[in-house]
């Protein structure tokens, strides 16, 4: 390797790296419902809801469209989603069933959980905590990835 390269990095960021980071960043930067961030155009780092913070742990900024990511990134932001309505699913199930009875959808919706309006800023970042040591412990082993 030259000297003018950039060494390889070690390790890789998992799930629950990325839900740890959203959750880190709420706590500094606050959290926001009904849109991923809070309209603002004076601050670089807006408050922003479950997923909205999750989008900007895998981007590195605050990001509104999938158009704006690459194929990675949109994958890195679509498993850690995952992870946390699997966590969501487990811990707090919220169903929509239609008027016949019928269920809708059957998992529970980050979105509507987040902008439900009894939800607390506390509540968010700890089902993202929850949910980011639910996957280590489902997917590491001493500390290495399974």
């Amino acid at each position: 390797m030259k000297a003018t390269q950039n060494p390889p990095t070690t390790g890789t960021v998992t799930p629950a790296d990325l839900l740890r980071m959203a959750a880190l960043y709420l706590r500094r930067h606050g959290w926001h419902q009904g849109t991923y961030y809070a309209p603002t155009t004076d601050i670089p780092t807006p408050p922003a809801c479950a997923a909205g913070a999750i989008r900007i742990a895998c981007a590195g900024r605050p990001v509104e469209q999938f158009a704006q990511l690459d194929g990675d990134t949109i994958a890195d932001y679509v498993t850690a989603l995952d992870v946390l309505v699997d966590h969501l699913d487990a811990t707090a199930p919220v169903f929509f069933v239609d008027e016949d009875g019928y269920l809708l959808d059957e998992h529970t919706s980050p979105y509507s959980w987040n902008d439900d309006p009894t939800r607390t800023a506390e509540q968010v970042v700890t089902a993202l905590e929850a949910a980011a040591t639910e996957w280590d412990r489902l997917h590491t082993a001493g500390g290495e990835n399974r």
